[in-house]
């Protein structure tokens, strides 16, 4: 037991302090107002979101990129509230001078097992401009994000590009959770692209040329799966297009979204996102979901035995310490990044409750099935 603790926590201060190193290795991003030149598709697909529709509306009236150089396609994935008659609204009442460029509600055409990517794909078939940006319908958007990515690409001449995206602060508990666990996962994100090795992304801000959605044959080959859009198409663009595939670390960038409202929600999330886990292609992608997880169960069973005197405890406490330092490097960078350094405040706490929560989750995601909006998704 002693050697296989040793040989879990090397790898892991390794995993981590890879990222904590890569996170560096990509350069912030920085504005020059230089003249706009990029045309944008954006794409929002949406399913019941009339609470938060309000929200992500304003944030698109302040958008200052050039209206006549971006659409938005609004794809309503069956929605059953009243979020269709929100958005009429809100195209309808625009005055004909508006800031913002053209705008669109269609239908998603169900295809295949995954709603998300079949709304996506409908919409692209229906998009004019050269660059696609998905992004979600519970988000908040920066005022210079099409601006960001539109020099971003001026500059650097990418076939995709993975953006920031953290959650909105709240008071509770369960909000300064997730506001952590999405620091942490945005940190391995950049700190991944850092050192060569991207397996992460997030399709509430994620870009790629639809030439390149097209020359890729779309999410075919993963829409069994019904969560991934994001993840599956990342892949493929790593295996084909490695060199252009990159990362915007720029504040202009930042997309904001809300967290999950009750335990149970999120549960239902991450067991969603741990589903598809299963199915991915990249290799270090598998391996740092393994050892993460391996690290945690580790926490949990060292524990556990301590208490019975089957393990030393002061091992088991230099674990604890040495994931604590390292978890801790890795979350200040990535909370700085994103100026929520607030957050640190709570970080034992939250420290201490994931190794509980990620295990229960990846438990329960091997044997069980799901429900995501609605609807009940098979493995």
């Amino acid at each position: 037991m002693i050697i296989i603790s040793i040989i879990v926590t090397f790898l892991y201060l390794f995993l981590i302090g890879c990222f904590v190193y890569g996170f560096d290795k990509v350069k912030s991003f920085y504005l020059e107002n230089i003249p706009a030149k990029t045309k944008f598709s954006i794409i929002i697909p949406f399913r019941n979101e009339a609470e938060n529709l309000p929200d992500l509306l304003k944030s698109i009236k302040l958008l200052q990129y050039p209206k006549h150089l971006f659409e938005i396609i609004y794809v309503d994935d069956d929605s059953e509230d009243n979020s269709v008659t929100i958005l009429k609204h809100f195209i309808n009442s625009r005055p004909l001078d508006c800031a913002q460029g053209n705008m669109l509600i269609i239908k998603s055409k169900r295809q295949s097992n995954s709603p998300k990517k079949d709304a996506i794909t409908t919409a692209i078939k229906k998009a004019k401009y050269d660059w696609i940006i998905t992004t979600d319908a519970d988000c908040i958007l920066p005022k210079y994000w099409l601006d960001s990515f539109d020099e971003f690409i001026q500059k650097t001449k990418p076939k995709c590009i993975v953006a920031p995206v953290t959650y909105i602060k709240q008071k509770l508990f369960l909000h300064k959770f997730q506001l952590l666990d999405i620091l942490s996962l945005q940190g391995a994100t950049i700190g991944g692209f850092g050192i060569n090795k991207p397996f992460l992304c997030n399709g509430a801000n994620f870009a790629y040329q639809k030439a390149l959605f097209n020359e890729l044959n779309g999410f075919n080959g993963n829409n069994n799966i019904a969560s991934g859009d994001d993840i599956f198409f990342l892949e493929k663009v790593l295996k084909s297009h490695p060199k252009q595939l990159v990362y915007l670390k720029c504040e202009q960038a930042i997309v904001t979204t809300n967290s999950q409202p009750t335990w149970k929600h999120l549960l239902s999330q991450r067991i969603r996102w741990a589903s598809k886990t299963s199915a991915y292609n990249n290799w270090f992608g598998k391996l740092t979901g393994l050892i993460v997880l391996l690290m945690n169960a580790l926490i949990i069973i060292g524990l556990l035995l301590s208490v019975l005197n089957v393990f030393n405890y002061k091992i088991w406490l230099y674990i604890l310490i040495i994931k604590l330092s390292i978890d801790f490097f890795l979350i200040y960078k990535s909370a700085n990044f994103f100026n929520q350094k607030d957050i640190l405040t709570r970080y034992f706490l939250g420290f201490l409750v994931y190794p509980f929560f990620s295990v229960y989750v990846a438990f329960i995601s091997a044997f069980s099935n799901y429900k995501w909006k609605g609807r009940d998704f098979k493995k």
